[in-house]
């Protein structure tokens, strides 16, 4: 069975903790990071489970799970970039293979292009790449309605909002923001403000400032990079991400199988097959 070790790791503005997952045996192939954000380590469990034949690097962005913000603390999508660079020079254990999901994707732009003697390949799927897409306007005062209804409301109707948001397919229309707000009820949250506002989605990766991926920037770093998407959910917002991010570098995205969150099956997406998702992770890293 692999070994995991958890380290902790200082940074400015926060302290990070990752995983290193080691196999029981010798391994020929590079190590892997596997991250996402604002979602930790604990999901990508499942993935990591069918990734035993290498070292498998995970963390906790600085705002979730067991990595905490400390005293002045900022979280924008350069710093995330910044954070995955740390957490790699800490375990020393670069050049390494990158497999970033949704956030973690849009993050690990900005690193390949700071440090690309970090990365040998990056598999970015279904990064919220909200200004390369053609409704960005619509969707940026949607993402700002969002987090000024978790200021102003709390976690579940701003959590419905973004839900609805997220299951939208085809681009936004101006008149998006008319419609009645969604009933947090009816999906399974709360309708209580509980007063928290410490959300790593909504209090924090939502009300970054929005990123626009340099394309010479990237090519130039020599780092493979692979958009990829997911086979469902075709018209998404996360999937038009990724699709924008190939056609930015000129190439065609590479399907995964599931949705957003193929790696990993649970009571929303029973469907999804994490270990299916490993073998192609595998292909592709080949």
């Amino acid at each position: 069975m692999p070994t995991t070790t958890t380290h902790t790791l200082e940074v400015p503005g926060a302290v990070l903790t990752y995983d290193v997952h080691e196999p029981d045996g010798p391994s020929d192939h590079p190590p892997l990071f596997v991250f996402g954000s604002p979602m930790g380590a604990s999901g990508f469990a499942q993935l990591v489970g069918h990734l035993d034949d290498r070292v498998v690097l995970t963390y906790d962005p600085r705002m979730a799970e067991r990595s905490h913000l400390t005293a002045g603390g900022e979280v924008t999508v350069e710093i995330h970039g910044d954070d995955l660079h740390r957490v790699v020079e800490a375990a020393g254990l670069g050049p390494v293979d990158a497999f970033g999901s949704s956030g973690g994707a849009q993050a690990a732009l900005p690193w390949v292009v700071a440090h690309p003697q970090d990365v040998r390949t990056l598999v970015a799927h279904e990064p919220p790449l909200t200004l390369l897409l053609p409704d960005a306007e619509v969707l940026l005062k949607v993402n700002e309605d969002i987090v000024e209804t978790y200021r102003q409301r709390g976690f579940g109707p701003a959590m419905a909002k973004f839900v609805r948001l997220v299951m939208h397919t085809g681009e936004l229309t101006p008149d998006y923001l008319d419609q009645p707000d969604p009933d947090p009820a009816q999906l399974g949250m709360p309708t209580e403000d509980d007063g928290s506002r410490e959300d790593p989605l909504l209090a924090y990766n939502m009300a970054m400032p929005p990123y626009l991926p340099d394309a010479e920037a990237l090519k130039a770093t020599g780092v493979r990079i692979v958009p990829a998407i997911g086979a469902e959910g075709a018209g998404a917002m996360a999937r038009r991400g990724g699709e924008a991010l190939a056609a930015l570098l000129g190439v065609d995205p590479v399907v995964f199988p599931g949705d957003h969150g193929g790696f990993v099956a649970n009571e929303w997406s029973p469907g999804n097959d994490p270990a299916a998702f490993a073998v192609t992770l595998r292909e592709v890293l080949a």
